[in-house]
């Protein structure tokens, strides 16, 4: 896993699957994500009313595809103000061009940052 995740840091978007709290039917969304080491970061502008947020709150284990590999992943909120830093900057970095000096967009300083600890590939 180690020597793919570079690779797929690259990519545009991710998948990710939640349980819904109310069904408990698979809830699917594709949403821009960093990649730092074995954690991928997510911004809900939406914040914590988000249903993928809501859900994730309720289920913390989440299944995120990148590409053509799938993932078991377990979420959280980022809590930690040097992670949330790192977060917000990563995910300004790659979709807004935001450069270490530069001011971040309401996007970038005010969505809610979340964490999904990768565990393991799916074997599929």
């Amino acid at each position: 896993m180690k020597a793919l995740l570079p690779r797929l840091g690259k990519e545009e978007y991710c998948y990710v699957t939640t349980k819904g709290r109310v069904t408990g039917k698979p809830h699917k969304i594709e949403i821009w994500f960093g990649l730092n080491n074995k954690t991928l970061y997510l911004l809900s502008g939406g914040m914590d009313k988000s249903d993928w947020v809501k859900n994730m709150k309720k289920n913390p284990s989440v299944t995120v595809r990148i590409g053509n590999h799938t993932f078991q992943a377990a979420a959280r909120i980022v809590m930690d103000g040097k992670e949330e830093k790192m977060a917000r900057h990563l995910l300004a970095g790659k979709y807004q061009g935001w450069k270490e000096g530069k001011k971040l967009s309401d996007w970038g300083r005010t969505a809610l940052p979340v964490a999904l600890d990768l565990i393991e590939e799916s074997k599929t």
